[in-house]
């Protein structure tokens, strides 16, 4: 039998034939139906793999090896942090005599030899790459941690999953700017506005809105609520089950 028309596939196809990517449109009886991106731009650390306590720690223990030991605040303010960023904290905040760059050497050392050790994927993440190679949505990788790193979760997630990827230093600035944002958009040949973001932290939050993205927020650590072109869901897996086993992204 045919498949029966819906709503919001039409509404969909009128968009799209008018190359408009507006953040929702809506149903005839008040419900919200999101429209269909054209890519999707994903935050790495805490959204796909669940690195992020690692990071902490990493954190915790340079800090702790120059005479600091960092309160929950100071814990979860370096989330979704570059490298660069925590170490200049760092020096504020740590008593014993150091430089930044040897901070931020200490850091990116000891989160490199802790993914290497081994990461766990986020729920849904597999799944969700997935999906969106199925339904042959492109993809890009947008990330605050360094080149290092990146591939080294690579080599986990797959590379091939991705169009490109953006990490910390490959844009004139890093999260919560938007460039890595704009950049990443801008290898897949599409206009911010036409991307959904996935982040799991207020800073990702804050650089995919930033460049003008559609944001999904699954958060990790750090509380985010709704906003006008925010979603926030628990997780993947909860995205996943709103799109449906047939349905289109």
């Amino acid at each position: 039998p045919a498949r029966p028309v819906r709503h919001e596939d039409v509404a969909a196809q009128v968009y799209a034939a008018l190359d408009r990517t507006p953040d929702s449109h809506w149903t005839l009886d008040g419900r919200e139906v999101p429209t269909v991106p054209r890519g999707v731009l994903l935050d790495m650390d805490g959204t796909l793999v669940d690195t992020e306590p690692l990071w902490l720690e990493a954190s915790r223990a340079v800090a702790a090896a120059h005479g600091h030991h960092l309160t929950e605040a100071e814990g979860a303010a370096v989330l979704g942090r570059t490298c660069a960023d925590t170490a200049v904290g760092l020096a504020e905040l740590c008593p014993e005599p150091t430089t930044v760059t040897g901070l931020e050497t200490e850091l990116e050392d000891a989160f490199l030899a802790a993914v290497e050790a081994g990461v766990e994927l986020r729920p849904g993440a597999r799944a969700l790459l997935d999906r969106l190679e199925k339904e042959g949505l492109p993809a890009a990788l947008v990330s605050a941690s360094p080149r290092r790193v990146v591939d080294t979760v690579l080599r986990t997630l797959g590379g091939e999953a991705f169009r490109t990827t953006v990490a910390d230093g490959e844009s004139d600035r890093s999260k919560p700017f938007p460039d890595p944002y704009l950049k990443a958009a801008a290898r897949l040949g599409l206009p911010p506005e036409a991307c959904l973001a996935v982040e799991d932290s207020p800073t990702g939050v804050a650089a995919a809105e930033a460049a003008g993205c559609r944001v999904l927020a699954v958060p990790s650590a750090a509380p985010i609520e709704p906003a006008p072109g925010r979603r926030v869901r628990t997780d993947l897996t909860a995205l996943l089950r709103e799109w449906g086993p047939e349905e289109r992204v």
